[in-house]
């Protein structure tokens, strides 16, 4: 699996920002890519299926990167398909007073899946640990004494410690979660902004803001960097996928999607002994209705 280039799991220290942020590296054609992600997206809507009706797991997407990665458009190609039904999309935005009030995993964790569910994170719980840190956020929350005394460093390893095992209570528990984070060069992210600006259908989604967040691009990524090293293990590894090219992006995306649709092992619930014994019975019926209706 090619995305397997990309994945950072606690097995050594990665250096996302010298990971790739496009597919030359690997070799490949955008025509062949196209093909092949064509043929997984066919692959991934029986798994699925499969999936759902098995209901003895349930999956969790994070997905994470700066504005104007590309997230949105990703998240909206890479699930299309697959029955609404079990695919729900959580998009969080800067906490509210009631989200506050609790602990910072607490409107994470209200929006997780059932088994057989898939949910995607569009942001997630690592804003908690990236953007708070990055923007200094922190001092402006209401602590207990004993956690507001912690220094900077001792807070977020603290979160770090956390999350770790948040995530595998979860795998523990029949839930896998997969981390993606979209690697976008800094003016690459310029260039989508721009657009936002001059094309105007995409112009409600700019705000005069990100400029700021992308003339901090350096520390975000440094932050990051630690995060995901930090954060990435085996039963839930982080996923640095090069995403200058969102064709390329969203065929890695589709590869992870079926690889862990596969892991799940999903199969089709047997029928009950008593209750086949009762298909020859409920056939006759059936094709007397079909008879008596031609």
């Amino acid at each position: 699996m090619k995305a397997d280039k990309y994945k950072v799991d606690g097995s050594k220290n990665v250096d996302i920002r010298r990971l790739p942020v496009n597919s030359n590296s690997d070799g490949v054609s955008r025509e062949e890519i196209e093909r092949k992600y064509a043929a997984l997206k066919e692959d991934i809507v029986k798994l699925d299926d499969a999936f759902r009706a098995d209901a003895r797991e349930g999956l969790i997407f994070v997905v994470q990167a700066l504005d104007a990665s590309g997230k949105d458009s990703t998240i909206a190609h890479v699930f299309s398909g697959m029955n609404p039904q079990g695919v729900k999309v959580h998009y969080y935005k800067a906490p509210t007073q009631d989200e506050l009030a609790h602990d910072y995993l607490w409107r994470i964790h209200k929006d997780l899946p059932r088994k057989g569910e898939i949910a995607v994170l569009n942001r997630s719980h690592y804003e908690d640990l990236v953007t708070v840190d990055v923007e200094g956020i922190r001092k402006n929350y209401k602590m207990a004494e004993r956690i507001a005394d912690d220094s900077g460093s001792a807070f977020f390893k603290k979160r770090y410690q956390q999350v770790r095992g948040f995530e595998e209570y979860l795998y523990e528990n029949s839930f896998r979660m997969v981390k993606i984070f979209l690697h976008v060069t800094k003016k690459e992210e310029a260039t989508q902004m721009l657009e936002r600006l001059d094309v105007p259908d995409k112009s409600w989604k700019f705000r005069a803001e990100d400029i700021e967040v992308l003339d901090k691009y350096d520390d975000y990524m440094k932050c990051f960097d630690k995060v995901i090293n930090a954060t990435g293990t085996e039963h839930s590894p982080w996923y640095v996928l090069p995403g200058n090219q969102r064709w390329y992006t969203r065929y890695l995306f589709v590869e992870i999607i079926a690889d862990q649709l596969k892991k799940c092992k999903p199969k089709y619930p047997a029928v009950p002994h008593e209750e086949r014994e009762k298909f020859p019975a409920c056939r006759e019926a059936l094709n007397k209705i079909i008879e008596s209706e031609k």
